[in-house]
């Protein structure tokens, strides 16, 4: 079971570099086939870069934006002119009309058949005209001589021309009046604008000499009849604009095959680098399937190179890393995560030096505080070599970045709290800052120039602390990852369950205190994780709050519990406060870290003043040892095997009535002697020479602890409670 487990994390990190590195692979940008990237400025330090084939300059890009809108501009929008007859329309629409109000006049106004654009008022209006005329036959206005009115005036806007546009509508002051296959060109003043005409229509009807509620009604009717002739054609003004935009050359020139493109030592003028950019992307067009598919394995062993750098690393020192795939997953996601933007950067037709918006300090900072800065380190110099390979080996970018991520790799290298993380600004800005201005004065780049790009750089350095702060949340949620961070804030005693130790059982906590003393020291000495030995001592015994009267550092009166128990009942109450420290660990959220060091600092320890009670009580042969051993399991850590060793020591020398250096040496000699023996640091990885350096930062710090202190005068006497007599001057 244990090798398929083996094998299936073989499988699973074989597949996580494959997909990283074909991911990356992928994101090359098309074109990149000659592996360099240019600088307008800098000094082309290679032999003469001589044309394979001949190929066409392409304009700056700029340039060519400026040339396509001035094409643009050249275009009128199109109309085209309808044809129809407002008299009809409004002749055929009196004759509707009239039969409406027939039949109105004969039902109540409540049930009136109105139509949709008359007001009812207006209608109710024309109601009565044509209900009048009916009745009296002459000497009134009729519907007809009233709707006759804006034959006229229609007829005059109509023939002038009417836009079916306002006039905030249009920018232009001409147009072109398509006639067939023929466009007229002409100025929009010869037309009226709709908003015009509809102005015109109702001053018209105003200057009227009719009643004022007849004049509504026509200004109503206005709505209805108004009708544009001289339409806009988006359609084929977007097809001009189109033809205009394709007609501007794409390029400026050609350069011939065996023709010199830059000498050797050359400065890179905007003309040559235009030349350069030219040429890599008519050579991508150039190459055959064979040579494209052998670019792709270049590039694919290319990157597996470096992602190889980085994994061997921590094959070799980074064992815990390398063999979690989850931690792997983790920084191939940031790598993938890094490409991906570098890619799209590399896609955007944007002017501006953009890519100076990627966040590679980011990922520097996250990985340095979720594992450590080595790692941080090391991630940070390949991951600036990828980023560099996708900008076309862009050598000044990727050590601009370097310098950034190394930067800020140190600022978080000794993190004790999360706002530490903002103090990483300054040093990322400065990091920038020099290599910025280091390549623009290598190059006489721009004032302006330098200036713009320190812009974004500053940008990146004020974005990634934010983004590194935000982002440690998620990802220690998500990946369950325990950082520094979170094993400084559990080392503040304000916690719940370190504050419940302190209050239920202080003997304990002062044990714990000591434990944690000695084996942060002693963690430091082997190169072992000196904050987590620390936190993890000082939650080792957190079982300890259920029951402390059980354990002999709680006992304040001396009455010993165990005292009228059977060894065998002794056992299991000791045995109980690991389950219930784990369980107390588990409902508060501990990291799976730190619960380890709860089993593990006893492994699988035998309670030998149970175990010798007992062959006394019941005879040897009738006392198995297994039944008074911990549960383990062993320690697998420098961290555990440290703070099961302080354990150990700390509460046999605490046991000592009148402790000497001697005897402190015996006892710490004694421990450590017998969990060799018993074979409890088996699984840590922990050479002879580790151990020695551990026992000597023990004895050194309880030696110094128990030393014996010069007796005050008539000490003995206020030791037996006589008060001394006062001493007369």
């Amino acid at each position: 079971m244990k090798s398929e487990n083996v094998k299936k994390g073989y499988k699973r990190r074989i597949l996580i570099f494959v997909i990283t590195t074909l991911f990356i692979v992928f994101m090359f940008p098309k074109g990149e086939s000659l592996d360099f990237q240019v600088s307008e400025g800098a000094i082309w330090t290679r032999e003469d870069l001589i044309a394979t084939i001949s190929f066409p300059i392409l304009k700056d890009a700029a340039i060519y934006e400026k040339e396509l809108q001035e094409a643009e501009r050249t275009v009128f929008p199109v109309f085209v002119k309808k044809n129809f007859s407002i008299t009809d329309s409004i002749n055929s629409f009196k004759k509707k009309l009239i039969e409406i109000l027939d039949e109105s006049i004969k039902v109540e106004a409540s049930d009136f058949i109105n139509p949709t654009f008359l007001s009812p008022k207006s209608f109710s209006t024309l109601v009565s005209i044509h209900r009048e005329k009916k009745i009296f036959r002459k000497g009134n206005i009729s519907v007809d001589n009233l709707i006759d009115y804006l034959n006229p005036i229609l007829l005059k806007l109509n023939q002038k021309g009417i836009l079916n546009v306002k006039r905030n509508e249009i920018k232009k002051d001409t147009i072109a009046l398509r006639v067939g296959n023929i466009d007229i060109i002409t100025s929009a003043k010869d037309f009226l604008f709709y908003d015009d005409a509809y102005e015109i229509a109702n001053n018209s009807i105003s200057n009227l000499e009719l009643k004022d509620e007849y004049k509504e009604i026509l200004k109503e009717f206005v709505n209805k009849f108004l009708i544009a002739n001289i339409i806009f054609d988006q359609e084929a003004t977007k097809l001009e604009i189109e033809q205009a935009r394709n007609s501007v050359p794409r390029y400026s020139g050609i350069v011939n095959e065996n023709e010199r493109i830059v000498a050797k030592h050359d400065r890179i003028t905007k003309q040559i680098k235009l030349k350069i950019d030219s040429y890599k992307e008519a050579k991508n067009f150039d190459i055959t399937i064979w040579e494209n598919v052998l670019q792709f394995i270049g590039k694919f062993l290319h990157i597996s190179a470096l992602i190889s750098i980085l994994g061997i690393y921590l094959y070799l020192f980074r064992k815990k890393i390398f063999y979690d795939n989850s931690k792997l997953l983790l920084i191939a996601l940031f790598y993938m995560f890094v490409s991906f933007i570098t890619f799209l950067i590399n896609s955007a037709p944007i002017k501006a030096p953009i890519q100076y918006l990627i966040f590679i300090p980011v990922v520097s900072m996250i990985l340095t505080i979720t594992f450590d800065s080595r790692v941080g380190f090391y991630s940070t110099a390949i991951l600036t070599m990828i980023v560099g390979a996708l900008r076309g080996n862009d050598y000044n970018f990727m050590i601009i970045n370097f310098v950034a991520g190394a930067l800020s790799v140190y600022t978080v290298r000794d993190i004790r709290n999360r706002t530490q993380i903002f103090r990483s600004f300054i040093f990322i800005f400065i990091g920038y800052l020099t290599t910025i201005l280091a390549f623009g004065f290598e190059r006489f780049a721009k004032a302006e120039t330098i200036l713009i790009e320190l812009a974004f750089a500053s940008s990146n350095a004020i974005v990634s602390p934010a983004l590194t702060y935000g982002l440690l949340i998620f990802i220690e949620k998500i990946f369950k990852i325990t950082t520094e961070l979170t094993l400084v804030e559990l080392t503040n005693y304000e916690r719940p369950l370190l504050r419940e130790l302190a209050a239920k059982s202080p003997g304990t906590f002062n044990h714990t205190l000591t434990v944690s003393l000695l084996s942060e020291s002693a963690a430091e000495k082997v190169e072992g994780n000196s904050l987590l030995a620390k936190v993890g001592a000082l939650y080792h015994d957190i079982g300890k709050t259920i029951y402390p009267s059980a354990f002999i550092e709680n006992q304040i009166k001396g009455e010993n519990i165990h005292d009228n128990l059977k060894p065998e009942e002794s056992v299991k109450i000791i045995l109980k406060h690991i389950d219930e420290g784990i369980e107390l660990a588990k409902l508060n959220k501990l990291p799976p870290e730190i619960i380890d060091f709860i089993p593990m600092h006893h492994g699988t320890s035998v309670l030998s003043y149970f175990y010798e009670k007992a062959k006394v009580l019941y005879g040897e042969n009738n006392v198995n040892i297994n039944d008074y051993r911990y549960k383990g399991p062993k320690p697998n850590s420098k961290e555990t095997a440290i703070v099961m060793l302080a354990d150990g020591c700390e509460s046999a020398v605490r046991s000592i009535s009148e402790p000497t250096e001697e005897k402190i040496k015996n006892v710490v000699n004694n421990i450590f002697n017998s969990k060799l023996e018993d074979h409890q640091l088996d699984e840590a990885p922990l050479n002879f020479s580790d151990i020695n350096k551990i026992k000597e930062t023990f004895l050194t710090i309880l030696i110094t602890q128990n030393h014996k202190r010069i007796k005050y005068p008539k000490q003995d006497e206020i030791e037996k409670g006589i008060i001394p007599e006062k001493e007369v001057k």
